[in-house]
């Protein structure tokens, strides 16, 4: 069984594997003095202004040289700060190379637990090795810290266990700008690392707390897919919870992964979601896996 899921999930996770190459990287407006940048890996989000560069995430290595000609495009000094919203690759391939430049890299401390030793994502089957001493974040949290530059407030906050066991959302708070990190795959099936702590019940509940945070004009950055809204994430939100919902209640009555595949428990969403990196029998084997580890 373990097996056939496995190979179920890991046919085709491209935001995770090891193919990195250099991409071009789109600049989409998001507010004042606010970017987001799109190219190989997830989205990273920049503030640009008189306090310097703020950054969110930062792709894979071989993407910082094109990142670093799109925000040269914003401001003519490197990044002071990167937050990473979690340890992935896709999100924190580009470190060591700012890290060198001397940007300070922040992130929760289980970030740093994380890439500072050996790791496996069982979904892919995957053995990750630790990370360049200056890839790691240099500053570290438990629960919340706060950043005053560029004419804004823009707190970084950890959510309980969801995507990864290290997610943090990024709020800037005078410009209405979120940035989730992997809580939030707009018009696609999200990846759930499983083996990272990470588990489907707390994708909804961490898209609950993002969402009481939101108005209708709140623009939101996900991990993956375009620049969004408030009724973007409530869409995700409810896929997630009614495909939930399905899978649990087979799991219930001792389905195996096989008949849950069969029954296509995705089936209503696939028109919008499933045209991304995960098909749908992944993302099924993927909640299958985060119910029976779960109960």
């Amino acid at each position: 069984m373990k097996k056939r899921l496995l190979t179920i999930i890991a046919l085709s996770l491209p935001m995770l594997a090891s193919a990195q190459e250099a991409v071009e990287i789109k600049t989409v407006k998001v507010a004042d003095a606010i970017w987001m940048l799109m190219g190989n890996g997830g989205n990273i989000g920049v503030s640009a202004g008189a306090d310097g560069l703020f950054m969110i995430d930062d792709q894979y290595p071989a993407m910082s040289g094109n990142i670093r000609q799109a925000l040269q495009t914003l401001h003519d000094q490197p990044p002071r700060f990167i937050i990473n919203t979690h340890w992935h690759g896709d999100h924190t391939g580009g470190n060591e190379s700012f890290g060198n430049s001397g940007t300070v890299i922040v992130a929760h401390e289980n970030v740093r637990k994380r890439m500072s030793t050996d790791q496996f994502i069982e979904a892919l089957n995957w053995k990750v090795p630790p990370s360049p001493a200056a890839a790691l974040p240099m500053v570290t949290f438990t629960d919340a810290v706060k950043f005053h530059l560029n004419g804004d407030e823009v707190r970084v906050f950890h959510l309980p266990p969801a995507h990864t066991d290290g997610d943090s959302v990024v709020h800037f708070q005078n410009a209405n700008v979120i940035h989730t990190g992997d809580l939030f795959f707009n018009g696609l099936y999200p990846f759930i690392d499983v083996s990272s702590g990470g588990w489907v019940k707390g994708m909804i509940a961490a898209a609950d707390q993002i969402l009481s945070m939101a108005d209708e004009d709140t623009r939101i950055i996900p991990g993956h897919g375009p620049l969004a809204r408030k009724a973007d994430l409530e869409a995700f939100r409810q896929m997630l919870l009614a495909v939930h919902t399905r899978i649990a209640a087979a799991v219930r009555h001792g389905k195996t992964p096989a008949q849950v595949q069969a029954m296509q428990p995705t089936a209503d969403y696939d028109e919008k979601w499933g045209g991304g990196f995960l098909k749908p029998g992944q993302f099924t084997a993927i909640v299958y896996t985060s119910v029976t580890k779960s109960r």
